[in-house]
């Protein structure tokens, strides 16, 4: 696995302070910090998706309503048993 040089003088001096505020050496801090980082990122992505995926389906719920009962999308009767058109 390769090496992160980070040449940024801030980062560095905040990472050093965080890890002296959590007891631990400066690269379990980072890693903590990006572990958890990376945690919160996927979870608010996965809520997203999640909330996408159920508008989606309300949006089939409700335009479900507007077909005639015992309308299909079955076409079959328009195609030969080789798929294609009669």
């Amino acid at each position: 696995m390769g090496q992160l040089n980070i040449k940024d003088e801030a980062l560095i001096a905040e990472a050093k302070a965080l890890a002296e505020l959590i007891g631990t050496s400066t690269t379990e801090a980072i890693r903590r910090a990006v572990h958890e980082r990376l945690q919160r990122e996927t979870a608010a992505r996965d809520e997203e998706r999640q909330r996408r995926f159920e508008a989606i389906m309300a949006i089939g719920k409700e335009a479900s309503k507007l077909f005639p009962p015992g309308s299909t999308s079955d076409h079959s009767d328009f195609y030969d048993e080789n798929g294609l058109p009669k």
